[in-house]
Formats: C-alpha cells, structure tokens, sequence
C-alpha cells in the first residue's frame, strides 16, 4: 500500500483550535448542513436503523417522512436536512459520530466534510484551518477565534489531519458504494 501523501495545511503555523465539546453544546451542528456525497448518502442509509434510535424526536420523524438530505445543494451535492435549527443527526453531539465511535472509527458515518471540520479544503486541493477572518470566514464560532485558544490546530486536530490525508490519498472507502467494497 503505498505511503500517504503528506498535506499542507495553508495556516499551520498561525491556527489554533480547542474543540471544547459538550461544553459548546455542538455549536457545529447549530444550521449545519454540510454537503452529502453519493457514497456518504448510502452508507447513511444503510445504515439508517441504527440511527434512528438516537436522534431526536421531531429530527427522526423528519428523516422517516423525507430523507436525511434535502433538495438545497453546496459544492454540486444535496445538503444534511435541519430540524428545529440544528442538523438531524444532532442529538447532545453527532449520532454519526457516536455510533461510528462504538463500532471503533468515529468517522465512519460522517460526511467528510464533518469529519475534517476545523480544516477546510479549498477546489484547488489546498488546506487550511478555519479560523475567523482567514479566507472570508463567516461562521463566528468561537472555536474558530484564534484568541479562544493556546492549542495548535495541528496537534489538537491529528485525527482529523490523519482523516484528511487518508482523503487526499484515496483511501477512504465511504466516496464508494459499500457494494464496490466487497
């Protein structure tokens, strides 16, 4: 297997971040609605029994009447619905993130796009941390607020580094179908 390919994050020597989780409440997932990709939107749905348990009353009832994503699109794909102003699968933290996590890789379920976050990558294949002001930067998390933390992104952020480097190298088996898999 061949060697993962090293990323340059744009902003490292600056970035910092603290996910500071329950704490925030999941502020991330306050409007998130990040895009679904083809291979992230089956795996969800294979495996849509095992979330539903978790979520929240109004978001599941949602789900089971229209599907997880809706018909508004970012970046060419649908977006994560949103109950009650927070994503679906929002419920005291990321469901996705949860029963990935019991199953021992807490990425597994995520869209890619959440399994990264606080990096971002940008068309061009370049990365950066988010961070208020950098790059036109309109969410005011306070996570992204270099001033909210003495914490280097790169080393706060190794899982979601190593997660982003697998994806730069092809490695992640979520952009196909689980039937390509086998």
């Amino acid at each position: 297997m061949k060697e993962l390919p090293q990323i340059e994050i744009e902003n490292a020597s600056k970035a910092t971040f603290d996910c500071v989780f329950p704490t925030c409440g999941g502020a991330c997932c306050k409007q998130g609605r990040p895009p679904v990709e083809p291979g992230e939107r089956e795996r969800i749905a294979r495996h849509l029994k095992k979330f539903l348990p978790h979520m929240r009353e109004k978001a599941r009832k949602l789900v089971e009447r229209s599907g997880f994503v809706t018909k508004r699109v970012k970046s060419g794909q649908p977006m994560m619905a949103v109950s009650e102003g927070w994503c679906v699968f929002e419920n005291q933290g990321c469901v996705l993130h949860k029963v990935g996590a019991l199953e021992g890789d807490r990425f597994k379920y995520k869209p890619w796009y959440c399994a990264v976050f606080p990096l971002e990558r940008e068309a061009k294949g370049k990365w950066y941390v988010r961070q208020w002001k950098v790059k036109g930067e309109g969410w005011d998390l306070f996570c992204l607020n270099p001033k909210e933390s003495k914490k280097k992104a790169l080393e706060s952020c190794a899982g979601e580094l190593e997660f982003a480097r697998r994806f730069d190298g092809g490695r992640e088996g979520w952009r196909k179908s689980e039937v390509d898999l086998v």
